[in-house]
Formats: C-alpha cells, sequence, structure tokens
C-alpha cells in the first residue's frame, strides 16, 4: 500500500468538529433517524442509535420492525420509536409513508444495521434515495450495502451526502467483484467505490482505509482486533451518522467516527482485555474521547 495520510490526533486537530453554541436546544444539535433491526437481531439497532445519542446528535428516530419496537422504546426512553411492517422472513417489508414523514424530521439517516437481508436492505436504499425532497446525510451499512451495486446511479444522484461503510465482504459486493482481489489492493477498492458511489467511502479492517469522492484516502492504524465483534460496525455508522447530523463534513465525520470507534476499542482492549469486550461497552467512552482526543 503507498503511503497515505494518516488519520490521527494532528488530523483532527486540522479537522476539528462543529461546536454547538451553548444555547443550542436539541434540534440545533442535529437529529437522526436510524432504521433497521430484524426477528433475528432485534436488538441491534439500539447500538447504531445511542452511538448516535453518544456523538452528540440532539435527536434521535428509530425505525424497525413493529414486533422489536416496544422492547427497543423501552431499553431506549431517549428515542422516537417508529415501528414498521414485517415480511413473513422478520425483515422490513415495505418503509412506506412513516420513514418518508421521519425523514422529513432529520438531518441524517443510518440504514441496513442489524438486518440480515440484501433485499430488504434495498427496499430500504430505494425509499431513501428515491425521496427527493430529504438531502440530509445518508449512511449506508449492513444490508443496504448488500443491494447497491445496481443502485449506483441513484446514489450519486442524491441531492445529499452518502457515506458507505462496508467490510471486506461488503466491499466485494458493492464492486462486484471477488473479496480476495479486493483484499489484494484495498487502496484501489475503495477508491474506486467513493468515485463509483460519489460517496464517502470506509474499509474497514486491520487498516481502516476512508477515502472521498474525489480520490482522496486516510489510513487509520489503531483499534484492535477486539473490535471485530458483533455490533461494532453499527456502533460506528451510528456514530457517523450523529457527527454528521451535527453539521460536520462527510469525511470529517467519517474520519472522526472511525477514530472514535478505534479508540474507544484501544482503551476496551487496555481495560478488558484485547478480546472479549462488547461493542455495546464502546459506547461510553465516546463523549469523553470526542472532547479530548
Amino acid at each position: 500500500m503507498a503511503e497515505l495520510p494518516r488519520l490521527d490526533r494532528e488530523w483532527l486537530a486540522d479537522h476539528p468538529l462543529p461546536a454547538p453554541e451553548a444555547d443550542a436546544d436539541k434540534n440545533s444539535r442535529g437529529r437522526v433517524l436510524a432504521v433497521g433491526g430484524c426477528a433475528l437481531v432485534p436488538g441491534g439497532l439500539l447500538l447504531t442509535g445511542e452511538a448516535a445519542l453518544r456523538a452528540g446528535a440532539g435527536k434521535l428516530q428509530l425505525a424497525t420492525i413493529a414486533a422489536a419496537a416496544p422492547g427497543l422504546g423501552l431499553a431506549m426512553p431517549e428515542a422516537a420509536v417508529i415501528p414498521l411492517a414485517a415480511g413473513n422472513d422478520g425483515e422490513i417489508a415495505d418503509p412506506g409513508t412513516r420513514l418518508a414523514e421521519a425523514l422529513e424530521r432529520c438531518d441524517a439517516a443510518v440504514a441496513g444495521a442489524a438486518m440480515s437481508c440484501g433485499d430488504a436492505g434495498g427496499r430500504l436504499v430505494d425509499a431513501i434515495v428515491a425521496d427527493a425532497r430529504w438531502t440530509g446525510t445518508a449512511v449506508l451499512d449492513a444490508a443496504a450495502l448488500m443491494a447497491l451495486h445496481h443502485r449506483a446511479k441513484a446514489v450519486r444522484a442524491r441531492g445529499g451526502a452518502t457515506v458507505l461503510t462496508p467490510h471486506i465482504g461488503e466491499m466485494a459486493a458493492l464492486l462486484d467483484q471477488d473479496a480476495a482481489a479486493i483484499e489484494a489492493d484495498r487502496q484501489d477498492a475503495v477508491r474506486r467505490a467513493a468515485g463509483h458511489f460519489g460517496a464517502v467511502v470506509t474499509l474497514k479492517g486491520r487498516n481502516t482505509l476512508i477515502a472521498a469522492p474525489d480520490g482522496a484516502v486516510l489510513v487509520y492504524t489503531g483499534g484492535g482486533v477486539g473490535l471485530a465483534t458483533g455490533g461494532s460496525g453499527d456502533v460506528l455508522a451510528g456514530i457517523v451518522a450523529g457527527l454528521a447530523a451535527r453539521g460536520a463534513d462527510p469525511l470529517v465525520a467519517t474520519a472522526w467516527a472511525v477514530w472514535l470507534h478505534g479508540e474507544a476499542g484501544r482503551r476496551c482492549g487496555e481495560r478488558i482485555g484485547p478480546i472479549g469486550f462488547l461493542a455495546r461497552e464502546l459506547l461510553a467512552l465516546v463523549p469523553g474521547l470526542m472532547a479530548a482526543p
């Protein structure tokens, strides 16, 4: 891999997050909509939603299958919860008008977390990119990424910014390419994906790469193997959405999220052990790291 600019404290100092005014209310702090979850992973969206709030967003809506909605509402009383119809497979069947109405009330939306079906993820993507009235930042993760290859034109045509957060398998689906070929030249892959979708793209891994649509790439080398655990990606996507809702540029929001997520993992590794900590244990560390990087 060619020498790349490093995502480190110096980069963060040169690219600060927007600071809220002292009298800012919760609406001006940014509003996030998190859409996802399924019968197989009914609680996963909780990680994404809490991550958005820990990143400083002021308001949160969680949209998930109706059967999971009451549990999420009880687990996170800080959020509004929107029940969506589910199909026989336990996945979101039809986002419908409820999702369109929720989009109108948010600055950033994160879709695809805690879902197990690419077709259901595709329906979410279609609902978000087809809404020309909504120009907020769309963060597409997990199942939403698995359905994106044939939707590149629609994603590029969006009026708002888009962030994609794939791991190696999801990147292979995005580019319709074998995962081994992606792994052989990760830098080329992340650049091509960013240009093809007109999006900020982060390719997760031991060294995480972040590419902008213009071809610029950053590398983050921190974190640790403990971050390779269930729910960790859901946390990262939520942090991106929270920072974007606050008004951070998409590249800045993504880079800060990668660093916050990785440094939280590093601290959990030191305090708990290099492996075995849980994704939800990352969350409480985010505000302190964000205040004093």
